[in-house]
C-alpha cells in the first residue's frame, strides 16, 4: 500500500463528512457523503487483507515451532540411545541438529509474537472504521431526511431553470473535489471489491460485536445491587 495503514486509519477516522462537504460545497454534498462510505469500505477491505496475511503469518510460525519443538525432543532421546550404545559419532550429529533448531527457535517465537501483537493492531483497525462508518451512515441518513424536509417545504416554490449546471456537470464536480480532497486527508478515492470472504469476515465480525456488547451488559448488571 502507498500509505501506511496505521495513518490512513487514523485520517479517516479523524475525518469529518462536514469538512468534506464544506470543501465541495454547492457540489452534489450527498454524493461526497456516499463516497466518503465507500472510501471506508475500501479501507476496511485493505485492513482485513493485511489481517488475512498476519493470521497466515502467525499460524504458520505456529506450526513450524510445534514442529522443530517434537524434533528437538525426539533428539533428544536419539542421544540418550546412541551414548549408551556407545556411538558418540551418532550423539554429536544428534547434537549439532539440535544446535541448529535451538537457534531458531527464538525468530519463531519472536514471529509468533509480532503477529499477535500485530493482528491485535488490526482488528482494533477493523472495529474503528466499522464503527466509524455505523456513524457515517446515521450522519447520510439524517442529510438525507433534512433534504427531503426542505424540498417538500419548497414545494410550491419557483420551478427549476435551466441556468444551474447540469446533474451530470454536478456529479462530474463532486467526485473531482472529493479526489481531491481524499488524497489531501490521505485516502485513497474508489469503491472497494468485496467478495464472500469480506462477507463472511463482517458477519463474523458482527457477532464477535454483539457478543462483546453482551458481555460488557452482564458485567454491569453483575455490579448492580440486588
Amino acid at each position: 500500500m502507498k500509505e501506511a495503514i496505521s495513518t490512513r486509519v487514523g485520517r479517516l477516522i479523524a475525518g469529518s463528512v462536514n469538512a468534506l462537504i464544506n470543501a465541495v460545497e454547492d457540489v452534489a454534498p450527498e454524493l461526497v457523503m456516499d463516497q466518503a462510505l465507500r472510501e471506508l469500505d475500501s479501507a476496511t477491505d485493505d485492513v482485513r487483507t493485511e489481517l488475512g496475511k498476519v493470521l497466515a503469518t502467525r499460524h504458520l510460525a505456529t506450526k513450524r515451532l510445534a514442529e522443530e519443538n517434537h524434533k528437538h525432543e525426539s533428539l533428544s532421546g536419539q542421544i540418550e540411545l546412541a551414548v549408551a550404545q556407545g556411538r558418540e559419532d551418532l550423539a554429536e550429529a544428534a547434537i549439532s541438529k539440535q544446535f541448529d533448531i535451538e537457534a531458531q527457535i527464538p525468530v519463531l517465537e519472536n514471529a509468533i509474537t509480532e503477529a499477535h501483537s500485530q493482528q491485535k493492531e488490526l482488528e482494533s483497525y477493523v472495529a474503528a472504521l466499522t464503527a466509524r462508518r455505523r456513524e457515517l451512515e446515521t450522519e447520510l441518513q439524517q442529510f438525507r431526511e433534512a433534504q427531503k424536509a426542505a424540498e417538500a417545504a419548497q414545494a410550491t416554490g419557483v420551478a427549476a431553470s435551466g441556468s444551474g449546471p447540469s446533474t451530470a456537470r454536478r456529479v462530474s464536480q463532486a467526485e473531482t473535489a472529493f479526489s481531491r480532497v481524499m488524497l489531501r486527508a490521505g485516502g485513497v478515492p474508489g469503491s472497494s471489491a468485496s467478495g464472500a470472504d469480506a462477507a463472511r469476515l463482517a458477519e463474523l465480525e458482527a457477532l464477535s460485536r454483539a457478543n462483546r456488547i453482551q458481555e460488557r451488559l452482564a458485567q454491569i448488571k453483575s455490579k448492580q445491587p440486588e
